[in-house]
């Protein structure tokens, strides 16, 4: 059987600066910016070792998401061991979310939040 590993996430952004200062402010990303030969900078994201591409959406070409559930990316989950602390200190930093602190399940609660460009994040803590 082949084995698959995460390798990234791709995210499009109008302004990649400011969403990259965004995943750095709000959930500690290293933000890792290197120079290209064109001049232009690239931008990419450490976020908990899962690398994250933030490439500049150009106008015209950024397709329209449709309104969750849909088929393709819905969203992506980060733990955390303490759900409820972690979403205050978030609203404490502006962030909005979708989905307040919920049991999922025994033994699971789940919340969700907007990031840029409508990305939305699951926070997950299991116990």
């Amino acid at each position: 059987m082949i084995k698959f590993n995460w390798e990234h996430i791709h995210l499009r952004s109008p302004d990649p600066e400011a969403t990259a200062e965004w995943y750095k402010d709000k959930l500690g990303a290293d933000v890792i910016r290197t120079p290209q030969p064109d001049g232009s900078t690239r931008i990419d994201l450490n976020l908990s070792g899962q690398k994250v591409f933030i490439a500049k959406a150009q106008p015209g070409k950024a397709a329209d998401a449709p309104s969750s559930p849909y088929l393709g990316l819905d969203h992506f989950g980060l733990t955390v061991n303490d759900i409820k602390a972690a979403v205050a200190a978030l609203k404490a930093k502006g962030v909005t979310f979708t989905m307040d602190v919920t049991t999922n399940r025994p033994g699971v609660q789940i919340a969700f939040l907007t990031a840029p460009e409508n990305v939305s994040i699951e926070l997950i803590q299991r116990s």
